[in-house]
């Protein structure tokens, strides 16, 4: 098989976020648009020849064909490996602990993520580094420079490999091997929990359902929970992947996982829910008659994660991202470790994990991990929190409520403007930038809340010493409570902005006020200041988490 060189002409667009490349679908189908980009990471990371990748994801719209294209490039070029899930299936975290396990130089992980499947829908390539996290920003840089002035890429011509067929094959000169992509990662799970004691929680009568949103979990979830930990079969609902998620949003919230927090919220629901998203490294988790907030629950799992045998050493540290409220750094400071805040993007916590300085790390956007892989990892949290339930033997509710006794409550929501005009959300951050000197000592709202200090968070890595600037507007105000304001990154059309609220109620006050309620006069305070709905045209966000 002689290797084809074959040129072509840049895209221009193709930079890479805080989680990859993410576009619509058809303009990942357009002839030449997953080459330029592959081709690109290749140049970037100094060729392929000799290396061993990981290719895997979420099984969404596109995902099949992607891969035949890596393949075929990556052999064209001299690679020695790919490691592939079974058809093409990996979600992030296993694909994660792949590359960690094996030895892997990278992977290719292929997802959008949260965001709808389908060819009218969304499609995303990243590319991880070789401790299994996401790419640096000095990796992806280089990357979007390759896309600009790339005019060529090398591939062979080759009938598709048959991605169903477990075992060994070659590819040119490149070994295909293809893997069940759930078992190295249940034994991992299984390496960190105590399998018996979740067993025994089931079989007392303990009910749960998980929700796979017709995802890449649906086969993890079924070998764990069902298979390993003997829960009843149809525990894990929608739990076959689907290429446009059963035309569903893939994203664990209580808006577009309404079926499952209504489930949980009758007196006849399960004692404990969770879902996941379209990769597998997000999660929603809920109790009977409670929904627990991503913030929270890094809180909860920081202050009990002893109590599952991965996690019985202690934590070296725990790291959030920004927005993320700072119940987090509350426990933090209470055992005595440290605490880290850092830009939003699973890669910032990617140093601090590799140098031993943080244990647990978590988003607000219902991403939490450890340092057993380098992603964010959904049924990690899931099954850290039966292990949590098992060894404490009460409800989610009693947990949360012993949790906000000893630490206070930070009453913390999400608001996403979404799909924004452009313009329209740039220039509200532009303005609120210049105005940010004047704002300390400002009264906005009614009633008043004055601002004692308002900044653009910028973050140094206290490994490396790399400075990321521009990563969110911080409002703090006199009375504690903070929001932030940012335009998100994993978006595909528009722009969406995302408000995020938090006010602090110390241990002893009023811990049990409804969220929205508590949040109301920051919210219209925040409205005041910005005049986001005038500049957005909305009089209520689009989504609340």
């Amino acid at each position: 098989m002689t290797p084809i060189t074959r040129p072509l002409t840049p895209f221009d667009g193709q930079k890479p976020g805080t989680s990859g490349l993410r576009k619509k679908t058809r303009v990942f189908m357009q002839d030449g648009y997953v080459e330029a980009f592959v081709q690109s990471i290749f140049n970037a990371i100094g060729g392929v020849s000799g290396k061993t990748f990981v290719v895997g994801g979420d099984g969404r719209y596109f995902n099949a064909e992607a891969i035949q294209t890596i393949l075929r490039m990556a052999a064209a070029q001299g690679a020695a490996r790919c490691i592939v899930g079974r058809e093409g299936l990996l979600s992030t975290p296993a694909a994660s602990n792949l590359i960690r396990k094996r030895g892997a130089d990278g992977g290719l992980v292929l997802s959008a993520s949260h965001n709808p499947g389908g060819i009218d829908a969304d499609f995303g390539l990243k590319y991880n580094i070789a401790n299994g996290g996401p790419a640096p920003e000095s990796v992806t840089a280089t990357i979007h420079e390759q896309t600009q002035g790339i005019s060529e890429y090398v591939t062979l011509e080759t009938p598709d490999v048959d991605l169903g067929l477990l075992g060994e094959t070659a590819l040119g000169k490149m070994t295909v091997e293809i893997l069940d992509p759930v078992a190295d990662y249940a034994a991992l799970m299984q390496e960190l929990f105590d399998f018996d004691a979740i067993r025994a929680l089931i079989a007392g009568g303990f009910s749960l359902k998980f929700d796979a949103m017709h995802a890449v979990t649906g086969p993890y979830a079924t070998a764990i929970l069902e298979g390993m930990l003997g829960a009843p079969k149809g525990t894990v609902l929608n739990g076959v992947p689907s290429v446009d998620f059963g035309k569903g949003h893939p994203d664990p919230n209580p808006i577009w996982a309404k079926p499952l927090v209504d489930m949980v919220m009758r007196d006849d629901g399960p004692d404990f829910a969770a879902a996941s998203d379209g990769d597998g490294d997000r999660n929603m988790i809920l109790g009977k008659g409670i929904y627990v907030t991503p913030s929270d629950s890094l809180a909860v799992l920081a202050a009990n994660a002893h109590l599952a045998p991965g996690y019985a050493r202690g934590l070296a540290g725990v790291a959030r991202s920004m927005p993320t409220s700072r119940a987090a750094d509350r426990v933090a400071e209470k055992l005595g470790i440290e605490s880290f805040e850092t830009p939003t993007g699973w890669k910032f916590f990617g140093n601090l994990l590799d140098a031993g300085r943080a244990t647990l790390c978590g988003e607000e956007s219902a991403g939490t991990g450890s340092d057993h892989v380098r992603e964010k990892d959904g049924l990690w949290a899931v099954l850290l929190w039966l292990n949590i339930l098992a060894a404490r033997k009460i409800s989610v509710a009693e947990i949360l409520q012993d949790h906000w006794r000893s630490y206070g409550r930070d009453y913390y929501s999400r608001h996403d403007y979404e799909a924004v005009d452009s313009a329209a959300a740039e220039g509200l951050m532009a303005d609120m930038n210049a105005r940010l000197n004047d704002l300390p000592g400002t009264e906005v709202g009614n009633p008043p809340k004055v601002i004692a200090r308002a900044d653009q968070f910028a973050y140094t890595d206290p490994v490396d010493g790399s400075v990321s600037r521009n990563q969110g507007l911080r409002i703090f105000f006199a009375d504690d409570s903070r929001a932030v304001i940012r335009l998100s990154g994993t978006g595909t059309e528009g722009a969406t902005i995302r408000v995020y609220l938090e006010r602090y109620e110390p241990a002893g006050g009023d811990l049990n006020v409804e969220t929205q309620a508590a949040l109301r006069d920051l919210a219209a305070a925040v409205n005041a200041l910005t005049g986001l709905s005038e500049r957005t045209g909305r009089e209520a966000p689009d989504v609340m988490t």
